[in-house]
């Protein structure tokens, strides 16, 4: 008996390298790409409309390529709690890298504060350890492929406990050793590498000689460091140099989260910063970098207020405004993301929200603090040339960093961040080739996390794939109305399972947790 095929044909090949597409034919058989090629040299017997184990794709004036690789997500319990994981595959994706910028799944937390932060009031499934939360997702699998990074500061909270977060407190050497045994756990269990957030609690507290030690574990793995480093803004180039560094002395591969320079004063320092990493990999060092599309970012209002001083706009004159530093944030920058207490504050800024109440856009900050300490906010940030200088650099794939606050109003990058990069930096302004922007986020993701058979349309490969229509592929999300698929991505497979057909979500939860070669 025949085996069960997709055939995409008359369509336009990318296949993940970066090379320049061509017409051809996919054929998708048992979960893997059976054949690729120029039509009709590959597979032009294989299946007819007439043939019942034979679904026929027409790819006439489409685009194949091998499905998005999301490097930097934060969707550890969104695979759990939206387990269709609808949102992103909608947009191409169908594998997630979860664990980021220093917050896993494991250790569990008992508070579960980041659970909290991003999916206020919904249950989250039991598990242990490492092993545990991917044997969940093993067993209750969603629509996307997981790859797991370990949180630094979820391992740092669990050894550590609350004096964690005590600036005062640094680990003993047992509690080192801990940390150490608890990455080689998660490395046992298949994890990709290990996460740092430097600018939250409690990875903040650490200093350079810790991180080297935990990474340490990590030696001759092959897997990698993932920071979001100490400082994006006024301290840039010292913090690149740090992440370097820890990556040097641990002899780990590096991966700079959401490279970028915050607040005006800086805009302009990611030319030092790529300097750094240019010398780095001249060096023979293994360093790159993600990014996702955007001049604002998004992270939790917690975050944000121990770290930024928000001042009313009126304070500041225009010339001073282009002097503001990274650690000083105007209000009309700072926009309410989710507040399940008050979500009528949602897509108002903290200069808007303070007039509404009567407040200073500090005293506004605190307000949506006190209500919702769960509360996310977007920060409008970034330069658009230090966007486009970053993302042309070989070092850099894509990442959307999205905080999937389903409920509230997220950043657009949460769904849009890879139409964007094809549609509007590639095909709009020629930023760079659509082959080019499509290797920056499937077969250099894939080699840098070692996902060693995906990234590529290639013969034995897993059949994740998608089908987009080049011509109008292009984000549709906006800061005001983010809650928006993006245009022209019609087919999306994950294992040659359909998780999207003819643009609408199908409800499969084909994906796989990915482990990293033991």
């Amino acid at each position: 008996m025949s085996s069960r095929r997709t055939v995409i044909a008359n369509v336009s090949i990318y296949d993940g390298t970066g090379a320049e597409p061509y017409l051809g034919r996919v054929i998708l058989a048992d979960g893997v790409i059976e054949a690729v090629g120029p039509h009709p040299n590959v597979g032009a017997e294989t299946g007819s409309s007439a043939d019942p184990d034979t679904s026929m794709i027409d790819g006439t004036g489409l685009a194949a390529a091998p499905g998005f690789i999301d490097v930097h997500t934060h969707d550890d319990f969104a695979a759990m709690v939206h387990p269709d994981m609808a949102f992103k595959n909608q947009g191409g994706v169908t594998t997630c890298i979860v664990g980021n910028c220093g917050f896993s799944a494991a250790p569990r937390d008992p508070e579960l504060r980041f659970a909290a932060n991003l999916h206020p009031g919904h249950s989250i499934p039991d598990f242990d350890g490492f092993d545990g939360y991917m044997s969940y997702l093993d067993a209750n699998p969603p629509g996307v492929n997981i790859g797991v990074l370990a949180g630094h500061g979820s391992i740092r909270a669990g050894v550590m406990g609350p004096e964690a977060d005590d600036p005062n407190r640094q680990p003993n050497a047992a509690e080192l050793s801990a940390m150490v045994e608890l990455v080689k756990e998660a490395l046992d269990a298949g994890a990709f590498g290990l996460s740092s957030g430097l600018v939250y609690q409690p990875g903040k507290n650490a200093t350079t000689d810790e991180l080297v030690t935990v990474a340490s574990a990590m030696t001759g793995t092959g897997a990698l460091y993932a920071t979001h480093m100490r400082d994006e803004g006024d301290h840039l180039v010292e913090a690149v140099a740090e992440a370097i560094e820890i990556g040097r002395r641990a002899g780990v591969p590096v991966q700079i989260s959401h490279h970028k320079a915050s607040g005006p004063a800086n805009w302009g320092k990611v030319s030092e910063s790529l300097t750094l990493i240019e010398r780095a990999r001249a060096d023979g060092q293994a360093v790159h970098a993600d990014q996702y599309p955007y001049t604002a970012g998004s992270t939790t209002l917690e975050s944000v207020l121990s770290n930024y001083t928000v001042i009313d706009d009126d304070t500041i004159s225009d010339a001073a405004a282009a002097e503001v530093d990274g650690a000083t944030l105007p209000g009309n920058r700072l926009v309410v993301a989710s507040c399940e207490a008050e979500p009528e504050w949602e897509g108002k800024s903290m200069t808007e929200l303070g007039a509404t109440l009567g407040l200073s856009a500090s005293d506004a900050a605190g307000a949506v603090f006190e209500a919702a300490r769960t509360a996310t906010v977007i920060l409008h940030m970034m330069d658009e040339a230090d966007i486009q200088t970053v993302m042309t650099h070989p070092s850099t794939v894509i990442g959307s960093d999205g905080l999937p606050t389903l409920e509230g109003k997220p950043h657009p990058r949460l769904y849009n961040t890879f139409a964007r990069v094809l549609g509007h930096y590639a095909r709009d302004l020629n930023l760079m080739t659509m082959a080019e922007g499509v290797a920056r986020m499937t077969g250099r993701s894939a080699d840098i996390f070692g996902l060693t058979d995906r990234g590529y349309l290639r013969p034995g490969h897993a059949a994740d794939v998608v089908v987009f229509d080049p011509a109008t592929i292009i984000d549709k999300g906006t800061f005001a109305d983010p809650n928006q698929q993006p245009d022209g991505i019609q087919h999306v497979w994950v294992n040659g399972e359909p998780v999207v057909h003819n643009r609408r979500p199908t409800g499969a939860r084909p994906g796989h947790v990915l482990r990293r070669p033991i």
